[in-house]
């Protein structure tokens, strides 16, 4: 898996993890949410700076974006689109 699948995979995964939708996550890091989307299908170069600011919102560390997924591992799965209910 090259650099920007590895950050793609990574960023979707930490994301999902955390219950954070592309908009929410674009505005926590002051990006268009289409950039998000774009970083997470692998179409996107993120800067260090950029990746620095995710995981800072991510409240991950910069490392979380470079962790090769087991093998077999199944691709992050999306979070169900829609808002929240009780908001």
């Amino acid at each position: 898996m090259n650099g920007r699948a590895l950050v793609a995979w990574n960023l979707r995964r930490l994301r999902t993890e955390r219950g954070l939708s592309q908009e929410r996550l674009a505005a926590d890091t002051g990006v268009d949410r289409a950039y998000v989307s774009e970083l997470e299908r692998g179409l996107g170069n993120a800067s260090v700076d950029l990746l620095d600011r995710l995981a800072d919102v991510l409240k991950s560390p910069l490392s979380e974006f470079f962790v090769e997924p087991k093998q077999g591992q199944a691709r992050p799965e999306p979070l169900q689109a829609g808002r929240k209910g009780g908001r």
